[in-house]
């Protein structure tokens, strides 16, 4: 039964928009009238967001991770209370605030009103529900552990919002550092340098070397600062258009799994992905086929895209998952290891989840070292050229107070 957003006004005049399910749109509006109220509009969800698809845009609205976190908990926690999935789904359609989240439960709640099981409601939203998401709602459906499943999908979008949260945060600050350096540099250049060191101009005093270094630094960047930005900004969309290219994003990609210092970060993030996706997959009945390919595609490297996609071949012949991923380089010993267990005790899942917190807790680690030292070297940086500006200014001052003298 498809949904429909509504305007209509009421016995006491007032305005009122809201969703609801029906049949047709005459039917919509039929039901408004017996609730009391007159229709102003009445249009499908599904047909209004198919126009703005063909428009080309569609006002930058999705569900955010946090939304669909809470949406699954919300979701999984109403189905073990024993409510139906059309009641639970209408329970969430009436505590939805955002516009967006409501119509999006609402054309969810329809197609299942009409007898579409939710895996196939969620397809038509692929969106806000990526594969791996409809994959184990599919699987919890023919297992019949649908709750279950949606409450380890929750703990799964948790952790992984927890993780993002963490990398993001150890990486604010260097960020800030950054900038407040960069423009304290730029003002002390074109402003302060230029002000106080013309006022030896008419000395004809020889300044010493490090403050003629600084003006010709400080002439450069009031005449070509700006050139120098535009040239930056462009080279920046070159290179991220050149990205696009799959030889150049892939190469990128190669070099950034062996890169110095961040090259450790790149294979602990995407492996953290690997082993937790893979995890619950397995875990909730996907096969293992199906789980690779959907682990595979929650990855940002397209070089371990390959690796996964070359071992899933290898499995798919026959070989263990274990020895196909240790022919595969950048994945650590400790996740083949697990693995190889896993599948000796018929335990597979349950090492999977223990290889896949040992990799997030690896992550973490890496994360906070490569921010610790971020810290103490962009502060020293800052200092250092700071310093070399109040020498530049103070030398000449010296210098005349010793001619004074």
């Amino acid at each position: 039964m498809p949904a429909f957003r509504f305007e209509a006004i009421d016995t006491a005049g007032k305005t009122k928009k809201g969703v609801l399910n029906a049949d047709s749109p005459r039917a919509a509006r039929g039901d408004l009238r017996n609730q009391g109220m007159t229709p102003i509009s009445v249009e499908q969800i599904a047909a209004q967001d198919a126009q703005n698809q063909a428009k080309g845009y569609s006002f930058g609205d999705k569900l955010s991770t946090t939304e669909s976190a809470l949406f699954t908990r919300q979701l999984a926690s109403l189905l073990e209370a024993g409510l139906p999935l059309e009641q639970a789904l209408t329970a969430l359609l009436e505590q939805a605030e955002r516009i967006y989240v409501r119509d999006l439960v609402a054309s969810i709640r329809g197609e299942v009103m009409g007898g579409a099981a939710l895996s196939d409601a969620l397809s038509r939203h692929p969106r806000d529900f990526p594969d791996i998401y409809r994959a184990l709602v599919a699987s919890g459906e023919q297992i019949g552990h649908l709750s279950r499943v949606l409450s380890r999908l929750a703990d799964y979008i948790e952790r992984r919002n927890a993780l993002v949260q963490k990398v993001k945060l150890a990486f604010t600050y260097p960020a800030i550092v950054t900038v407040v350096a960069f423009s304290i540099v730029i003002f002390l250049l074109t402003y302060v340098v230029p002000k106080i060191v013309e006022v030896f101009a008419n000395t004809k005093q020889k300044l010493p070397a490090l403050t003629v270094m600084m003006l010709a630094i400080s002439d450069f960047v009031r005449n070509y600062g700006i050139v120098c930005g535009i040239i930056i900004i462009g080279l920046f969309f070159a290179w991220r258009a050149a990205l696009k290219q799959e030889h150049i994003k892939r190469r990128w990609h190669t070099w950034l799994l062996t890169a110095p210092l961040y090259g450790k970060f790149e294979r602990s993030l995407n492996t953290s992905r690997f082993a937790s996706t893979l995890a619950i997959t397995t875990g909730s009945g996907v096969p293992i086929l199906r789980a690779l390919q959907t682990s595979r595609d929650t990855l940002s490297n397209v070089a371990m895209r390959e690796l996964v996609e070359q071992a899933t071949g290898a499995v798919r012949e026959g070989v263990s998952l274990a020895r196909a991923l240790s022919a595969q380089k950048h994945f650590p010993p400790m996740l083949i290891h697990m693995i190889r267990a896993g599948e000796i005790t018929g335990e597979l899942s349950a090492m999977l989840e223990r290889a896949a917190a040992a990799q997030e807790a690896d992550l973490e680690r890496r994360t906070l070292t490569i921010a610790g030292l971020l810290e103490p070297a962009l502060i020293l940086a800052m200092g250092v050229v700071v310093l070399l500006i109040v020498l530049a200014v103070l030398m000449p001052i010296i210098e005349i107070n010793q001619l004074v003298r």
